[in-house]
């Protein structure tokens, strides 16, 4: 498959070859965030002011401490207008967004390496206010992210520790946390956790991205969000960095899709009851950081973006199979990308992609698949 790189004055543009042509994406020197210093580990595309529009929140510093910030959408796709989270500076990694106090707009969590994390409570327009601090002073949060583990309507909180044991919180109703409860090997390396109902008996389930040769995890819960019962998956010693579950191949079965550092990611796809088939390769021996899922041509099945460290970042379109995957690479740079976030920032339908990168600008590109 040819694939190349269209240049012109103040864009970068990706095409595949006409004859493939599936999906393609712009970006101007003016859809960035922040400024080259960043430590940008991740970003969210969320309604943060009640508009209708998706607004971006940068979540800066990873081991060092930088300022989270918020980008507000013009109702067109262009962020031309940003402030701090809060004057705090933090060593923060993720900033999961969720309605936590049930007053109908967006909240932040900041979860932060081995410092505090924080609840953000938004006013309804958009400005947050540090509300209580969540989980340990001294956990080594690599992820945190917002589900309803326990079924009473309001979001809990997961995180993900390198060194240490993983934790969930669960939501008071008021966007307070209850206790830590860890999940996972006490003094496992986890990076990133999905959650679902991987065994369709009607309860969540959490599968677990692990570095420093430890095997990937999927956590079963009985009901009791205990998750006592264990299996492995992979080859036991992945380098894994991000996990994503969802049905890549429309049989009603979730999937998972795990991506490595230095080897080939790999989609699982579900067989029922829990179990998973071998690994299908793909991407070669990038580091990938980080993946998520969107139907970015709209074809109705769910196609993989990755964020790569040293290496341009990548789509792959699903045939539908969930086994057949068509790589396009998105930007002609390769630069250190910890984080992906999609989302229709320009109304018009199509997924957009940002791309969170640590010491260089963060870049939104538009998707414009529908415009060819």
């Amino acid at each position: 498959m040819a694939v190349w790189v269209v240049s012109v004055v103040g864009a970068v543009t990706l095409f595949s070859s006409p004859a493939t042509a599936q999906v393609a994406f712009q970006s101007t020197n003016r859809l960035i965030f922040g400024v080259p210093s960043d430590l940008t580990a991740s970003m969210s595309f969320v309604d943060v002011d009640g508009d209708g529009d998706m607004d971006a929140v940068m979540a800066n510093g990873r081991h060092w401490t930088q300022v989270n910030e918020v980008y507000m959408n013009n109702g067109r796709g262009q962020f031309t207008y940003g402030y701090p989270l809060s004057p705090e500076k933090a060593t923060t990694y993720a900033v999961p967004a969720g309605d936590l106090d049930g007053d109908g707009d967006a909240d932040i969590v900041v979860g932060n390496d081995r410092a505090q994390s924080w609840v953000y409570l938004n006013d309804g327009a958009g400005a947050f206010d540090r509300a209580w601090s969540v989980g340990p002073e001294t956990d080594p949060t690599r992820s945190a992210q917002l589900h309803d583990l326990d079924g009473d309507g309001d979001l809990d909180l997961l995180v993900t520790n390198r060194g240490a044991p993983n934790g969930f919180y669960l939501n008071d109703g008021t966007g307070r946390f209850g206790p830590k409860r860890p999940f996972g090997d006490p003094d496992g390396s986890t990076i990133a956790v999905a959650v679902g109902d991987v065994d369709a008996d009607g309860n969540v389930d959490l599968v677990l991205a692990n570095r420093d040769g430890q095997a990937n995890q999927i956590l079963f819960d009985d009901g009791s969000l205990a998750f006592d019962e264990v299996r492995e998956f992979g080859t036991g010693t992945d380098e894994t960095r991000g996990v994503v579950l969802a049905d890549l191949d429309s049989d009603g079965v979730l999937d998972i899709v795990a991506v490595n550092i230095g080897e080939p990611n790999a989609v699982y796809l579900g067989l029922g009851a829990g179990a998973f088939g071998p690994g299908t390769s793909f991407g070669g021996n990038a580091r990938t950081y980080m993946a998520i899922l969107a139907d970015l041509e709209a074809d109705g099945d769910l196609d993989i973006v990755v964020a790569n460290v040293g290496g341009r970042n990548a789509v792959y379109l699903n045939d539908g199979s969930g086994r057949a995957w068509t790589e396009h690479f998105v930007g002609d740079e390769a630069e250190a990308t910890y984080g992906v976030a999609a989302g229709d920032v320009n109304g018009d339908g199509l997924p957009d992609l940002g791309f969170a990168n640590s010491e260089s600008l963060n870049r939104l590109f538009i998707n414009v698949s529908g415009r060819r």
